[in-house]
């Protein structure tokens, strides 16, 4: 099992014990990845860790200003840090929640990345969204009561639990939490109108340079590289989310290296002209931005 900090993975072993004052420990090695001189590199130790240690409150989460952005004082983050349930890592390949499961929580991304997904009447997957740290999911069974979709884990991930009922509760009482959630739903919807957008009115490739510059943009927002990182989805969800053929998907991968855009190395991307990307996907950097700001 995996622990993602900061920019260390912690892997755990099997061999587990608990000290004097009955705290579990668990053994286990850290990788450790930095950048020297342009090359990214990655040292190994073996370690013991408290597991105490993992259980990060929301007022040190480094996402905490992106999933509830409400500058909120020590008493009231720590009200609300109280009902939070934080799960154990989901695997890949494992479900959050299947679709018509009955709805009872929102969960925050807190590492790893997330497909979402529904199923047709003959039983093929359409991908309606992937999910990166600091995005809120869930949101769309407040309505119906029931989830709509299912989310699986696309690598190993941590999300916290928010119990939607307490967090209601909580709404009552700190001034503009129930504001931020309606700014983050309005955020989905505007989401959900460009995809419709995309689809309709975009070309092969404007969909998928596209999309790079959304990963870009999140990646960018959570204090990552926005030239550099990894696609944890596989080239048929890309396809199968764009509405293309995924011969189509591995093609225009080609033909953004040859026009010198970018360079793919299997699931590793490093964009060389982010401007040239806003210009295949005919979209305005500076809107984007603005558009980021307004809604943070």
């Amino acid at each position: 099992m995996g622990y993602s900090l900061k920019n260390c993975v912690f892997i755990d072993l099997p061999q587990r014990f608990c000290s004097n004052q009955g705290r579990e420990h668990h053994t286990g090695i850290f990788i450790s990845i930095e950048r020297r001189d342009g090359l990214t590199v990655a040292s190994i130790e073996s370690t013991v860790i408290s597991m105490q240690q993992m259980k990060v409150a929301c007022e040190n989460c480094s996402l905490h200003q992106l999933c509830l952005p409400l500058h909120l004082d020590h008493d009231a983050m720590a009200a609300l840090d109280s009902i939070i349930k934080r799960r154990r890592p989901l695997q890949r390949g494992e479900n959050l929640f299947q679709s018509c499961d009955k709805f009872s929580s929102i969960y925050a991304i807190r590492s790893g990345s997330l497909k979402t997904f529904s199923t047709t009447n003959d039983g093929q997957e359409q991908v309606t969204g992937f999910h990166l740290p600091g995005e809120l999911i869930g949101l769309d069974a407040i309505t119906t009561e029931e989830h709509n979709c299912t989310a699986r884990a696309l690598e190993t991930t941590s999300v916290c639990e928010i119990p939607f009922n307490r967090l209601q509760d909580l709404g009552m009482q700190i001034p503009g939490l129930q504001r931020q959630l309606l700014r983050i739903m309005s955020r989905e919807i505007l989401e959900d109108q460009n995809m419709m957008i995309w689809l309709a009115k975009k070309s092969a490739e404007e969909r998928l340079a596209s999309l790079l510059l959304r990963i870009s943009k999140q990646f960018s927002t959570r204090s990552f590289s926005a030239h550099e990182f990894n696609l944890s989805m596989s080239r048929t969800d890309i396809a199968n989310y764009l509405g293309l053929a995924v011969e189509t998907v591995s093609r225009l991968f080609t033909r953004f290296q040859v026009e010198g855009l970018l360079n793919v190395d299997r699931k590793h991307v490093v964009i060389n002209d982010l401007d040239g990307m806003h210009r295949m996907a005919h979209s305005d950097p500076d809107c984007t931005q603005h558009e980021k700001n307004r809604l943070s």
